[in-house]
């Protein structure tokens, strides 16, 4: 049963009078459910709460950790329709939509629970003394990766599950040793709240200290505002829009003590046209791009939002062939009615931009908030004389570039700011051939695709979700995947360490039986 209080630790609470509610997209109303801002008082506790956990959780092994994030998972698996029924009634998406997310953020905890029971991923190294080196005596050195301490989570509004409460950021910073504060989005508190339910009764379970995780209400900045200056924090995790993301950023980099920020935030994830698909699959891209640009209302953060291809007869009979099979699509729910309005706000500015024109437009009645689908072409010349039609439009919406020629397109690139997708359709002898082209969307985007669409994401541990600024504030790491858990951790040395009170990772006997580099070899033997 959903209350609407704000979870501090293990504990419920609704010390404020400020209240809000969540929206049902698809019915254009509010749900009953009633839930509590979080006060400057619960902030602190909080985040204190936090603090103490993690001068015990930091140490706690991986075994123990794993049995945590596991029971997180069971415990979200016994939500069952509950669960799925709040997620449909507060996103207005699918039920298939929230049985597959839901099976995915079960899915990155299980695999984080993996890694941290296999222990390699804290990266050890050891470089022993060696007391007779001439001229100098060189000293016993150890180094391991270090979790940072309380981190403050943001829930995502396109992803109710994976993305938030307990999703990707939560999961691997619970795994590397960082207890977790999450501000709910306010979109779909209900859903965070029974997915906190669940985080709080198998922490419980497993005997994690009281604090390891919090979830707090808020319908605006403020508490999140509140969070990021707190002292006490020191890292965040956050996926939404460029403006969001940049102004967390500015605040962490205000703090006496800055902090990382790592926000996943907008990307229009550029598609490349290489003649060859054109030619000999025109019509078949064109259906699989009609799909993947409409793909849960087009409100995924790999949308193909930008198609790139040498003007010409081929190009156009795909700009067709796209347009006739975008409009056989029927529009679905948006996430919510602001998100709904933006979206209309910016297609309506983008098509009345100089030089561009509209290919497809969906005209037919539709359901209430329903996203419906646009499509626009445009030149080379006027795409790079107009930095407005570079930016995002949240929704079912791409544009398509003709470049006069390959230099064209290349330098349409190199122009784009970063991004976290960037695909090539083509053949493998094209790629060698437009090496340039290859070269320059490899420059901007995190993960760079063949003959495929981006939408989807892969959680493992060769995916990268991320890219350069502002697709993320920091390319080095992704948001999804066993690797996100380096966002959270930093490497520290020992020196001359006695043996005994090394962590297990460093000590010679390797306890843990783990993977390490020993003077430039990697073994997994002790010493």
């Amino acid at each position: 049963m959903i209350s609407g209080t704000n979870a501090i630790g293990n504990k419920a609470s609704r010390q404020g009078e400020s209240t809000f509610k969540t929206f049902d997209p698809k019915n254009n109303e509010n749900t009953e459910w009633t839930f509590y801002e979080a006060t400057t008082n619960e902030i602190n506790e909080a985040v204190a709460l936090a603090t103490d956990a993690y001068a015990v959780y930091k140490d706690y092994s991986g075994e123990k950790k794993a049995e945590f994030l596991e029971a997180i998972a069971n415990e979200i698996e016994a939500l069952g329709d509950e669960l799925i029924n709040t997620y449909c009634r507060e996103s207005g998406l699918p039920q298939g939509r929230a049985v597959g997310e839901r099976g995915r953020t079960i899915g990155q905890l299980r695999a984080f629970a993996t890694l941290i029971k296999q222990g390699s991923w804290v990266e050890a190294v050891i470089e022993k003394a060696q007391p007779d080196r001439e001229p100098l005596p060189k000293s016993d050195i150890r180094k391991m990766l270090f979790p940072l301490g309380p981190v403050v989570v943001f829930g995502a509004s396109n992803f109710p599950l994976a993305f938030s409460t307990a999703g990707g950021d939560t999961a691997s910073a619970l795994a590397a040793g960082c207890p977790v504060i999450v501000k709910s989005h306010p979109m779909h508190a209900g859903t965070g709240e029974l997915v906190s339910s669940a985080i709080i009764k198998a922490a419980k379970r497993t005997g994690m200290p009281n604090g390891v995780f919090s979830n707090l209400n808020s319908s605006g900045i403020e508490v999140g505002q509140q969070l990021i200056k707190h002292p006490k924090v020191k890292a965040v995790g956050f996926t939404g829009s460029i403006h969001g993301g940049t102004a967390l950023y500015k605040l962490a980099n205000e703090r006496d003590e800055p902090i990382p920020v790592f926000a996943e935030m907008g990307s229009i994830n550029p598609v490349v046209l290489l003649p060859s698909a054109l030619e000999q699959e025109g019509d078949t891209w064109a259906t699989k791009y009609a799909s993947s640009i409409t793909l849960g209302a087009g409100q995924f953060c790999t949308n193909p939002g930008l198609i790139l291809g040498v003007q010409g007869e081929h190009l156009n009979e795909f700009i067709d062939a796209l347009s006739k099979e975008i409009l056989k699509l029927e529009p679905t729910t948006m996430l919510h009615p602001n998100i709904y309005a933006k979206y209309v706000e910016g297609k309506k500015e983008l098509s009345e931009q100089d030089g561009v024109v509209i290919t497809a437009e969906y005209k037919k009645d539709v359901n209430v908030n329903s996203g419906q689908p646009l499509v626009l072409k445009v030149s080379g010349s006027d795409f790079l004389a107009n930095t407005k039609l570079h930016k995002e439009v949240f929704g079912p919406f791409s544009i398509v570039v003709m470049c006069k020629d390959g230099a064209e397109m290349e330098d349409i690139i190199n122009h784009l700011e970063g991004q976290l997708t960037g695909t090539i359709l083509g053949s493998e002898e094209e790629l060698e051939l437009n090496a340039g082209v290859v070269d320059a969307l490899k420059g901007r985007v995190g993960r760079i695709l063949f003959n495929g669409v981006p939408t989807g994401v892969e959680v493992n541990s060769s995916m990268v979700h991320g890219g350069p600024y502002p697709a993320s504030t920091d390319s080095r790491f992704t948001s999804v995947g066993t690797s996100a858990i380096k966002r959270w951790v930093r490497p520290v040395s020992y020196q001359d360490w006695p043996n005994r009170l090394l962590p297990d990772a460093l000590k010679n006997e390797n306890p843990l039986g783990i993977t390490r580099l020993v003077e430039g070899v990697y073994t997994n033997s002790e010493i």
